[in-house]
């Protein structure tokens, strides 16, 4: 590819379209579904069966259940330093602290990446899914930038990861369309701070004293143009949609017509309220127009679906990695 994808289907933008039309459509609201729960596991256990699709939509809730936990003990262990002396309480709020120079501000990136894009995934809700989608034919659409799923084992060409990913940079330079990997110097970065490297990756030292500054060497530039980067996550319109992006946004659309019409499973696992349109309510929609789809969502305290696809729905409140271990 070249630069140029207008000739492409653009997924992303053909769903939240939809999305948007089909929410303007369900004024009746909302249900928590209908049937005990047993009757809804069995239901989901019969959809996966019996679809000729698993589409699978992914939020931040998917990813908690896996263990990456944004708060609390896993923040207090990795981030206590930056706790104490910026106030900081939480990995997401600190993504938007105003740090006062760029070796700390690339220093509590570089722990961030680290333990949500390169850590060992903690609990094995991915690999769950995975077992219960091997063998059939699924696609994925997340607004998850952890890449788990690649990481689980996930086929590549099946995935479409719409918000970016913790493992790539992109230029602050707006002619620069590409996104450069960033592992070789996240892990640079890391033992600059004092992590020891070990079998399992890296831990604290016994002392329990990393910097919190990196060397004025290690803040990272872009390749091509010694310009500064930013993380390659999607905040505002200078989101790099680089050619991987397209290619996963085409083959989402190409997808989407495929199985049109066809007896399709969609199974959203933890999507919240904070990016609804990507993901949840072109879901409802779809399955709107076609009589043949399930819609089936998964959610600790957010399972619900529009009461005009009731009877096609299956609402599972809960933790989604225990619903989806019960389901193998």
């Amino acid at each position: 590819m070249n630069g140029n994808y207008n000739d492409l289907p653009n997924g992303y933008l053909e769903s939240i379209r939809l999305g948007l039309d089909g929410v303007r459509r369900f004024r009746d609201g909302l249900s928590c579904g209908a049937g005990t729960r047993e009757e809804n596991m069995q239901r989901l256990k019969d959809a996966l069966k019996q679809a000729d699709a698993v589409i699978i939509g992914a939020g931040a809730g998917l990813s908690a259940s896996a263990g990456f936990t944004y708060s609390g003990e896993r923040f207090d262990r990795w981030f206590a330093d930056f706790r104490d002396r910026f106030g900081i309480t939480d990995m997401y709020s600190g993504g938007f602290y105003p740090f006062p120079d760029d070796e700390t501000r690339w220093a509590w990136w570089a722990r961030h990446i680290y333990i949500n894009r390169y850590l060992p995934i903690p609990r094995p809700v991915y690999h769950t899914l995975l077992s219960l989608v091997r063998g059939k034919d699924y696609f994925v659409i997340t607004t998850n930038v952890d890449h788990c799923f690649q990481r689980a084992g996930f086929e590549k060409t099946r995935l479409f990861y719409t918000q970016g990913d913790y493992g790539l940079f992109q230029s602050v330079n707006p002619d620069i369309r590409m996104t450069f990997d960033n592992e070789s110097w996240g892990m640079q970065a890391m033992a600059a701070q004092g992590f020891v490297k070990g079998e399992n990756g890296f831990y604290q030292g016994a002392c329990g004293k990393e910097a919190m500054r990196l060397p004025a060497s290690l803040v990272p530039v872009c390749p091509l143009d010694n310009s500064a980067v930013t993380m390659n996550l999607r905040s505002d319109e200078n989101f790099v949609e680089d050619e991987g992006w397209h290619a996963a946004s085409a083959a989402y659309a190409d997808y989407l017509k495929k199985h049109r019409g066809k007896r399709v499973l969609f199974l959203e696992l933890g999507v919240g309220g904070n990016t609804p349109v990507i993901i949840k309510y072109p879901f409802w929609q779809m399955t709107r127009e076609n009589p043949r789809a399930v819609y089936a969502c998964l959610n600790a305290h957010e399972a619900c679906c529009p009461k005009q696809i009731e009877k096609q729905s299956i609402c599972l409140d809960g933790d989604t990695g225990d619903v989806l271990a019960r389901l193998v």
